[in-house]
Formats: C-alpha cells, sequence, structure tokens
C-alpha cells in the first residue's frame, strides 16, 4: 500500500537522500475511509511527508470558474475561511464568495475527516485553524528573505508563540493547467537542528517580555519559540544550506494531497499556483510518540526545560 516514486533530487543526488526518502506514499482513494497504520503516524512524526496520489479534492463544475488570481483580494496573500464561516481576503461577486466559501468548507470536511482517520489517536484533541485557498502563483511573490517560502524552512510563527503546539497541515493541489505544486524536503529536523542551534542566538526573557508589552507578540515568546525562529530564519539566510543542503524536488500533481507537521518537516515551495491548505494545532506531549517531537529534540539538545514557568530565565 506505500510505495515511493517520482522522487527528484535536487541540486544533488546523495546516497543517504535515497535511502532516506523523506516522502511517503499512501494509496487511498476516498477521504472518509482513510485507515491507520502505526508506520504512518511513526513517519508524519518524524517530520516525514504522507503523500496521497489518488486522493484529489473533487471541483463541481461551477467552481472552476473560481480558479483565478483575482480571487484574491488586493493586499492578501491568501483567501481564508474561519471556523465561524466568514471569508476573508476574497473578491469577486458575492455569487462567487459565496461558491468559494461553500468550496472551501466542503475541502475542511474532508481534511478533517482524512485526519480523523488517518490519526486517530489525535481525534478530539486537535484545533482546527481557518481554511486557506492560496490562488496566486509562488514563482511572482516578491518577498523579504526571511518571509520567503521558496527557501528551505521549518515554521515558526514570529507573533504568536505556541509553547511547543503542533503544526499539522493538509494540502491539496487544485491548478486546472496540469501544473505540480513544487516542494523541496529536506533532512530530519534533529540533523538541521544540531546544524544551526550554534549559532542561534541567546534567548533573553527581558527581550521576550519587552516584545509582549509591546504586542509584538500575542503572548510571552518561550525560549522554544525563540530557538523554532531562530532556525527558521538561520535556514534561509543560509545560502550555501539553501543550494547544497541534502534535500529532494517533490512535484505534487494536480489532484494529490500531502499532509505533514511543517514545524518539523524541513521544506521550501518553489513554484504552483491553486493550492487548498487545513492547518489543524495538536497540543504538545499528545503526539504517539512526542520523543520525536521538535519540543523534545530541542529540549534534548539545548539540555534544559524550554517552556513553561521559569525556563529561560537564566538568561
Amino acid at each position: 500500500a506505500v510505495r515511493r516514486r517520482r522522487v527528484v533530487a535536487h541540486h544533488r543526488r546523495t546516497p543517504r537522500a535515497v535511502m532516506n526518502s523523506p516522502i511517503v506514499e499512501i494509496d487511498f482513494t476516498d477521504w472518509q475511509q482513510a485507515h491507520p497504520r502505526p508506520e504512518w503516524t511513526a513517519a508524519v512524526e518524524a517530520g516525514k511527508v504522507l503523500y496521497f496520489p489518488k486522493l484529489g479534492f473533487d471541483l463541481q463544475p461551477a467552481e472552476r470558474a473560481l480558479l483565478r488570481e483575482d480571487m484574491l483580494a488586493a493586499g492578501k496573500r491568501n483567501v481564508s475561511l474561519g471556523a465561524d464561516g466568514v471569508l476573508k481576503g476574497a473578491a469577486g461577486s458575492a455569487d462567487e464568495q459565496q461558491a468559494l466559501a461553500a468550496m472551501i468548507g466542503r475541502f475542511r470536511a474532508q481534511a478533517q475527516g482524512l485526519i480523523d482517520g488517518l490519526l486517530p489517536e489525535y481525534k478530539g484533541q486537535l484545533r482546527m485553524a481557518p481554511t486557506s485557498f492560496r490562488p496566486k502563483q509562488v514563482e511572482t511573490r516578491a518577498q523579504s528573505v526571511r518571509a520567503d517560502d521558496q527557501r528551505m524552512h521549518v515554521d515558526a510563527f514570529p507573533s504568536r508563540p505556541n509553547y511547543g503546539e503542533r503544526i499539522l497541515r493538509v494540502f491539496t493541489n487544485l491548478n486546472p493547467h496540469g501544473a505540480p505544486r513544487v516542494w523541496r524536503v529536506g533532512e530530519d529536523f534533529e540533523t538541521v537542528a544540531r546544524q544551526f542551534l550554534p549559532q542561534a542566538k541567546p534567548y533573553r526573557l527581558w527581550q521576550a517580555r519587552l516584545l509582549n508589552a509591546l504586542h509584538v507578540t500575542k503572548s510571552l515568546r518561550s525560549e522554544y519559540d525563540h530557538l523554532m525562529l531562530q532556525l527558521h530564519d538561520r535556514m534561509k539566510f543560509d545560502e550555501q544550506y539553501q543550494k547544497n543542503g541534502t534535500q529532494m524536488t517533490m512535484p505534487f500533481p494536480p489532484g494529490s494531497v500531502w499532509v505533514c507537521f511543517s514545524d518539523q518537516a524541513t521544506h521550501a515551495v518553489m513554484s504552483g499556483q491553486f493550492m487548498m491548505e487545513q492547518t489543524l494545532y495538536l497540543p504538545p506531549g499528545r503526539e504517539v510518540n512526542p520523543q520525536a517531537s521538535p519540543l523534545a529534540i530541542l529540549t534534548r539538545l539545548v539540555g534544559r526545560p524550554l517552556v513553561g514557568v521559569g525556563a529561560g530565565s537564566a538568561r
């Protein structure tokens, strides 16, 4: 049921990249009839990407007309649908926005059903974020180095400390012209952390308190959140790592779905247009194997607690 294919090396092909593929292919064909296997849970919790080549999102005929970049409001990066049903960031007529909200909502229900079946250990524990529709072409976005997702990184939030809460994401490529959503997928989280942690600036509690007081952050930034941001930034600013780090190119074609913990899977989004994405947050420690999480790995490498009362206070 699990095969690995269509994975092409990026920049260079190394025996390690080939032998330890970060892509796990699964042949599900029905969103609502997903079934679990321990090795798939272990794989996603190790930072691998679960790839479903036959689990595409079926557009209704009228919805194809919504796959236009001008459905995105000026100055917005994505269209989002909140849990309250409110659509944000959309342009188009009132009827088009209503149809777009229905389309995104249907994807949200299917993504939730997939995760409930695939990862039943998380059922009842996940917190749902707004669902997004991304009609912009990745290659034409003008962004700073820090914000540029075409550079290898792990996801971390500058303004929203999460204290080790996991970021589980479900993606589907809707492109009507056959264009893949092309990712680069890199080494395991611990290997990357060992490379970049020595370069990290030290955590300062007074700085975290100041950022919170100035409302730069929505809550007090923990040392864990500080280190995750340092990894994110150090990876993106390291030109040699971006060019020569062990990584693989993975083209996700239209009609496919992929799932990963984006705070753990090292990745970059190189090209593509028209995608939907559902984020689900898992509380820290609720994984099947919490010791494989970024929080546990960084705590082990640093040698002290990184969240909670007193964490980082010595600095």
